[in-house]
């Protein structure tokens, strides 16, 4: 059984319908897009490029080898958080921090706000867009331990670093959380005035760990 207001309804959308016509067809769209980049992933030259953007962005970038990461996290740390509380997601190695005293990742907001930094890994990187994606899978933590505290602290993998949005987009499941991160947050004012750390950290260093 329907009332006026439905009836009502139906007289509007018919006469939306009468004046719009018959719907036209749906163009075929030309992809002509690069979908895969000349170099293979984690080869020297994605390297040398992912970490020029980065740079360009304004975030550090440090290279160093498997056997020399947990080092590298370490003194990444001292020098820009020496001290204070880390957020930590589930599934990070707890040998790069030492000693540091850590929140879990499912602390409180107002916790994650009062920690010095956030360290993660990623689960894909591209090198032309200086872009690093996390997923909250391990190592990684959800969405808002990346984002509220100041400093964000990543690990990425030679191996993660491909050439090209649609190489990375392929590598990623859409059902899952994702965060795409292209440098440390910033914005420009109605006068062009940068500013940092509004929607997100305002330091971002990123650590790239070769090949063996």
């Amino acid at each position: 059984m329907t009332g006026p207001q439905d009836q009502a309804r139906s007289v509007v959308l018919q006469r939306v319908r009468s004046a719009l016509g018959v719907a036209p067809a749906i163009p075929q769209v030309v992809r002509t897009y690069r979908e895969v980049g000349e170099h293979r992933p984690g080869s020297p030259p994605l390297l040398d490029l992912f970490e020029e953007r980065l740079r360009e962005y304004q975030a550090g970038v440090h290279r160093c080898t498997a056997e020399e990461l947990a080092s590298v996290v370490a003194d990444v740390l001292r020098r820009v958080a020496p001290s204070g509380p880390l957020a930590v997601p589930p599934g990070l190695p707890r040998e790069w921090l030492g000693a540091r005293e850590v929140l879990a990742d499912e602390a409180s907001t107002d916790a994650l706000d009062a920690a010095v930094g956030a360290v993660t890994t990623c689960v894909v990187a591209v090198a032309e867009t200086g872009t690093i994606v996390l997923d909250a899978g391990p190592g990684q933590g959800r969405r808002a331990l990346s984002l509220v505290p100041d400093l964000h602290v990543c690990v990425v993998r030679a191996e993660q670093v491909v050439q090209t949005v649609p190489e990375a987009v392929r590598l990623l499941d859409p059902r899952r959380p994702l965060t795409w991160i292209s440098g440390p947050s910033a914005t420009s004012d109605i006068e062009l005035s940068r500013v940092e750390g509004v929607h997100g950290p305002r330091t971002l260093e990123v650590i790239v760990v070769s090949r063996p």
